[in-house]
C-alpha cells in the first residue's frame, strides 16, 4: 500500500472513530487487512484514533487576512480571502478538496461520466438543506451552475465552463452535465470557490442576495470588510462543524493579526507576518502550520501595452529578479522557487525538465537594447493585504532590476479595494493566487485568452489550442506533453514573472486542534477550518 492510501484508509477510520462507530478490534482488524503491521496499527490507534474523537462547543474566532467593503455574496466575484472563505462556511459545493488534497464529496454523494466524458451524472445528498429551511434540489444546483454560464453573466467563473453544453436536473436528486468536449477533469473543477450553490428563483436565477446558503454555518450577522458572526447549521449533512459559532473577523494589518493572535482575541490567523515566523514559533501558547501548497505569487504585466507587449521586454524583466533571495529575505524560506510557468513542483504534470530560469542582468540588458528600450522606467503596484511582505517583495525585486538599468517605482496601494480597484487595471501589479487543483482549471482561468483574469492579458494561439486538447485527452502521456509545451510558452512568452509558490504560513492557539493533515488548495486547511476543526477538551 502506498502512503498515501495509507493516509486515506487512516482517515476514514478516524472519521469513523469520530462518529462512535470504529471500536479498537473493528480498527485493528481492518488495518491488518489492508497490510499495515500490528505494532504500527497499535501505535496509530494511540495517537491518530482513539484521540481523534472532537469535541463539540465554544465559538471559533478566525483573524481573516484580504478582505474589503467592497466584496460581495455574489459567487460570481469571489475573489478576495474574505469572500472565499465565508463561502466556504455558509455555502456548499458538488465536491471539495479532502485535507490529503484528494477529490471528496460535499452536496454530490456520488458522480460518474460516460466513457468520452462528455456526460457526467451526480447525485446529491438527499439531506441537505439551506439555512431557511428549503431542501437543496437539482435545481438549485442547475440554476448555481448556470449563474455563471451564457454571455450575459459577468461571473469570472465563465472561462471555465465554456465546454459546458447543458446542465439538467434528473428528478430532485439527480444533475447531469453534458459537454460539448470530453472534460475529464469536471468533478475536480467544481470545488473552484465560484461554484457554491445557492437556492434557484423561479426565473433559473440564484438568490446570492439574501445570503441562504447550505453549508456547515448559516450568517446571523455581518459587514463585508469588517466581521462576520455564524453559529451551526443543524441541517448541515456533511461531517464536522464542531463549534458552536464562528467569529470571522477581517484583520488586514499584519501587526494586528499577529497581536491578536498572542493576546488570545482571536484563536487562529489566516496568515502569518513571515518577518515574525521564528520569534511566533517559540511561543508555547500558539501553533504554526506551515503547508507547501501551488499557491503562486504572480507579477502580471499587460501583453497589449507598451512596453509590455514586447517580448524582449517581459523576458528582460523576468530575468532582472532574484528569485532566490527573494525566498531567503521576504518568504524566510517557506516557498518553492517559480519558473515563470503556473505549476509548482507539488503538482500533477509538473514538468521537471525545464531548466530553471536564473538571475541575469547581463542577459537582461542585451535584450532590452534588442527591443530600444535601455533605460526602462515601469511602475508596479503592490499592497500589505496581497500577501505577507508583498510590498518588501517588490522593493527588493527594483532593487534587483537596477543592475540590469531597469528603475521600478513601487506604488504601494490602499489594501482595501486591491482586487477591486487595481488588479486587472494597473499594468504591472503583484498578485496571490490560491492553489487550483489541476492545470486545466488554473490555465483556463488566468491564461486563456478570452479568460475573465487574463491578468496580463496574454494571446498565444498555440497555447489555447493545445488547452482545448489537453482537456478532453484522457492518454495521460499525451495530456502531459501538452501541457510541457504549454509550460513552455508560458514561461518564454507570456507577461507573468512567478518568483515562487508560497506555502500557507498561519497560525492558531495551541487549544484548537485538527487532524493528521491539512488540504493545501487553501490556507487554513483548504478554507475550512471551522468546519474540520475544533477545541481540546
Amino acid at each position: 500500500m502506498d502512503k498515501r492510501t495509507e493516509s486515506e484508509l487512516i482517515e476514514r477510520m478516524a472519521r469513523e472513530a469520530k462518529q462512535g462507530r470504529l471500536s479498537r478490534r473493528d480498527f485493528m482488524h481492518f488495518a491488518l487487512a489492508a497490510g499495515i503491521t500490528a505494532s504500527t496499527a497499535t501505535g496509530l490507534w494511540s495517537t491518530k484514533i482513539a484521540h481523534a474523537a472532537p469535541s463539540k462547543g465554544g465559538t471559533f474566532r478566525w483573524g481573516i487576512h484580504d478582505g474589503n467593503t467592497s466584496d460581495t455574496h455574489d459567487p460570481g466575484t469571489y475573489v478576495t480571502r474574505q469572500m472565499i472563505f465565508l463561502a466556504h462556511q455558509y455555502r456548499s459545493y458538488l465536491t471539495q478538496i479532502t485535507p490529503t488534497n484528494g477529490l471528496g464529496p460535499d452536496l454530490a454523494t456520488s458522480w460518474e461520466a460516460t466513457p468520452d466524458a462528455k456526460q457526467w451524472t451526480f447525485e446529491l445528498n438527499k439531506n441537505a438543506t439551506f439555512h431557511s429551511g428549503k431542501p437543496v434540489t437539482a435545481n438549485d444546483v442547475v440554476a448555481s451552475i448556470n449563474h455563471h454560464r451564457g454571455e450575459k453573466t459577468t461571473s469570472a467563473a465563465k472561462a471555465l465552463l465554456t465546454d459546458v453544453a447543458d446542465v439538467m436536473a434528473d428528478g430532485d436528486h439527480t444533475v447531469v452535465v453534458k459537454m460539448s468536449r470530453g472534460n475529464a477533469d469536471l468533478p475536480w473543477l467544481m470545488t473552484d470557490y465560484h461554484l457554491a450553490i445557492c437556492p434557484a428563483n423561479d426565473d433559473g436565477t440564484i438568490d446570492w442576495q439574501s445570503g441562504d446558503g447550505c453549508g456547515p454555518y448559516k450568517i446571523d450577522n455581518g459587514e463585508f470588510g469588517v466581521s462576520w458572526s455564524l453559529s451551526r447549521h443543524d441541517g448541515w449533512h456533511g461531517e464536522g462543524a464542531y463549534f458552536d459559532g464562528v467569529e470571522m473577523i477581517i484583520l488586514n494589518d499584519p501587526n494586528a493579526r499577529q497581536t491578536a493572535l498572542v493576546t488570545g482575541d482571536v484563536d487562529c490567523v489566516s496568515l502569518v507576518d513571515l518577518k515574525t515566523l521564528a520569534l511566533l514559533e517559540r511561543n508555547p501558547n500558539i501553533v504554526v502550520d506551515n503547508v507547501p501548497s501551488g499557491a503562486a505569487i504572480t507579477l502580471p504585466m499587460f501583453c497589449d501595452t507598451p512596453p509590455f507587449d514586447d517580448v524582449n521586454v517581459r523576458n528582460a524583466l523576468k530575468l532582472s529578479i532574484d528569485r532566490q533571495s527573494i525566498i531567503d529575505k521576504i518568504a524566510f524560506g517557506a516557498a518553492t522557487m517559480g519558473n515563470d510557468f503556473h505549476l509548482a513542483p507539488s503538482q500533477p504534470y509538473f514538468p521537471k525538465d525545464i531548466p530553471q530560469r536564473e538571475y541575469d542582468p547581463d542577459q537582461a540588458k542585451s535584450l532590452l537594447k534588442k527591443a530600444g528600450a535601455e533605460g526602462l522606467t515601469v511602475d508596479i503596484h503592490t499592497a500589505d493585504s496581497v500577501f505577507s511582505g508583498a510590498v518588501d517583495l517588490c522593493v527588493l525585486y527594483a532593487e534587483h532590476a537596477k543592475k540590469a538599468g531597469i528603475n521600478i517605482n513601487v506604488v504601494r496601494e490602499p489594501n482595501d479595494g486591491y482586487y477591486s480597484d487595481v488588479w486587472l487595471k494597473e499594468e504591472f501589479t503583484a498578485v496571490s493566487w490560491g492553489a487550483r487543483p489541476t492545470p486545466d482549471v488554473m490555465f483556463t482561468l488566468a491564461y486563456k485568452s478570452d479568460a475573465a483574469w487574463n491578468e496580463s492579458h496574454w494571446q498565444n494561439e498555440r497555447f489555447n489550442e493545445l488547452l482545448l486538447q489537453a482537456k478532453a485527452e484522457l492518454d495521460e502521456g499525451l495530456r502531459e506533453e501538452m501541457y510541457h509545451e504549454m509550460c513552455l510558452l508560458m514561461r518564454n512568452d507570456g507577461g507573468t514573472i512567478i518568483p515562487f509558490f508560497n506555502n500557507f504560513v498561519y497560525a492558531r492557539r495551541n487549544n484548537v486542534k485538527h487532524g493528521p493533515n491539512l488540504a493545501a488548495s487553501w490556507s487554513c486547511d483548504g478554507a475550512r477550518a471551522p468546519s474540520r476543526w475544533w477545541f481540546e477538551g
